[in-house]
């Protein structure tokens, strides 16, 4: 018999494959669905308001990307945040966050680690605090050139990242601080509704800084 031949009968072992990436997404993805679907977030006035003021601040961040005054990267950066509350605008009624909170609840309960999903969020969300206030380092660190006129924006949106970062992992505390109402006034609207008027007296700053440094062309009358 040669090495390599098996005797007659011998039942051939069976080759195993590797899960792939698409193996483990779709039973947690299926498992989401079952608890988020698409639809309107905060359908009331308080809701819009905030899904206003994004698009208000977005307007104002791509005026300034457009805008002939600044420094290649100071425009980079105006163009970025722009993109990125034009997003958060619709994300405010899709909530997407809620699925990525779900699918995180789905991947607790099909690993095994639900019942220590509290530290692994307080964990997760240190983490993601941390990196959001190493990346708004950085961008400061790139834009410092310009820190007269990009400085409150940035401080804003660090604070709204910071926020909506937070509020996806679904941490539970946090989740009912942000719930509490003051004179029917939730804090959740209170806290994003706060980033965003940074972010866009940080705009309305900067715009009044470029037009100051524009030229003044108009013509002295000859006397």
């Amino acid at each position: 018999m040669f090495p390599h031949d098996s005797p007659v009968g011998a039942a051939t072992p069976a080759l195993t494959r590797k899960p792939m990436l698409p193996d483990i997404l779709s039973p947690l993805i299926d498992c989401a669905f079952t608890s988020w679907s698409p639809g309107i977030g905060d359908p009331n006035l308080a809701g819009w308001a905030i899904v206003g003021a994004y698009l208000g601040a977005a307007f104002l961040s791509l005026r300034l990307a457009i805008g002939r005054d600044g420094h290649t990267a100071e425009r980079i950066f105006w163009a970025v945040a722009g993109v990125g509350l034009l997003f958060l605008a619709v994300n405010k009624q899709l909530d997407l966050q809620s699925f990525l909170t779900a699918v995180g609840r789905c991947a607790a309960k099909q690993q095994g680690w639900y019942d220590m999903r509290r530290a692994v969020q307080a964990g997760f969300i240190g983490v993601l605090i941390a990196t959001t206030l190493v990346g708004g380092g950085a961008v400061l660190w790139a834009l410092r050139h310009t820190a007269r006129r990009t400085g409150i924006a940035l401080l804003g949106l660090v604070w709204i990242t910071a926020f909506v970062l937070v509020r996806a992992v679904g941490f539970h505390h946090f989740d009912r601080l942000i719930g509490l109402r003051l004179a029917g006034f939730r804090l959740n609207w209170a806290f994003e509704l706060s980033g965003i008027a940074i972010f866009a007296l940080g705009c309305l700053l900067a715009l009044f800084v470029a037009q100051r440094k524009r030229p003044d062309h108009r013509q002295v009358p000859k006397e």
